[in-house]
């Protein structure tokens, strides 16, 4: 029967790392730290403990031994099984492979965004363009700190964050430059539904005067 696959990167991270050393929890948190690994993956050890626990019972990974150093706690040693290489490689080979949705937080946001009026979100995004523009130097200073011949191989993800980042500045600026210019599609029909919203405007009443005001909307609007 094929081994179920975790869905959390996480998981994926704590097989990674046993597949170069039999590691404990304490051992593979510290590790991702020292590596920044957390800058890519979300980290903290409550939940790698449960991750660690899952890959268990899942057959992935196994306990190997117990340690004991000095005073502290006992600790458990695990090491990747078999079914856990064979899962680690297949869907490790898949992320690189094989774009996939990723619903971000931004994209649900703008999405959503027609709920605020066209002024609060332009202000929003003025300031997330502030934000970015932070992001972006802070970046290069790490950068120029990483020193000449360093392997990018170890920091090409902060490369792969840095380009979405630019990706991200390009878009905002540009609904920004839209929404200051009065040139972004629908800014009239989104203006206005605030206004008819601020007059105490019923649902039903809203519509209406939206679907005599801007007919085009007609064939978005579902039938009365």
């Amino acid at each position: 029967m094929a081994v179920r696959r975790p869905a959390n990167a996480l998981a994926l991270a704590v097989l990674s790392l046993l597949a170069e050393r039999p590691m404990h929890p304490y051992e593979m948190s510290s590790t991702l730290r020292e590596r920044h690994k957390e800058e890519s993956i979300r980290l903290n050890y409550g939940s790698l403990y449960s991750v660690v626990e899952s890959l268990e019972k899942k057959g992935l990974i196994a306990a190997r031994e117990t340690v004991r150093e000095g005073r502290r706690p006992e600790r458990t040693v695990y090491e990747i099984t078999s079914d856990g290489e064979v899962v680690m490689t297949d869907w490790l080979s898949e992320l690189l492979s094989e774009p996939s949705p990723q619903y971000t937080d931004f994209e649900a946001a703008l999405s959503l965004m027609a709920t605020l009026p066209p002024e609060d979100v332009l202000r929003l995004l003025e300031r997330r363009l502030t934000e970015l523009a932070l992001q972006a130097r802070t970046h290069e200073a790490i950068r120029a700190a990483v020193p000449e011949g360093f392997p990018r191989l170890f920091v090409v993800e902060s490369d792969y964050q840095q380009a979405l980042r630019d990706a991200e500045t390009a878009f905002v600026s540009g609904l920004v430059g839209e929404l200051r210019d009065g040139t972004f599609g629908g800014l009239a029909v989104w203006r206005r539904i605030h206004e008819l919203r601020d007059e105490g405007l019923a649902p039903d009443a809203l519509e209406r005067v939206l679907r005599d005001e801007f007919p085009e909307l007609e064939a978005m609007m579902p039938s009365s």
